[in-house]
């Protein structure tokens, strides 16, 4: 484990200590919990990106089909209004 220090403010820091003691765990032990998870979060939507961007597109269209309009695109037909 490495220590490190940091600066809160008078009201952050309190609440974390009651946050804390009301998990029955140190202060150092909760801020340490929160940052690998956080650490961890980061990693898996980094993992996620790059998965999709290692996908090949997908053609949205035959090379003989016409794209849709804006309209068709954006035809939400269920609901307008009658």
């Amino acid at each position: 484990m490495k220590n490190i220090t940091i600066t809160l403010d008078e009201e952050t820091a309190a609440w974390a200590r009651v946050y804390a003691a009301q998990r029955n765990m140190s202060l150092s032990r909760y801020v340490g919990e929160v940052l690998r998870e956080r650490m961890r979060r980061s990693r898996a939507y980094e993992d996620a990106m790059k998965r999709f961007l290692a996908q090949r597109p997908v053609k949205l269209k035959r090379s003989t089909d016409r794209y849709l309009t804006r309209e068709q695109a954006n035809d939400r037909a269920g609901l307008r209004r009658r």
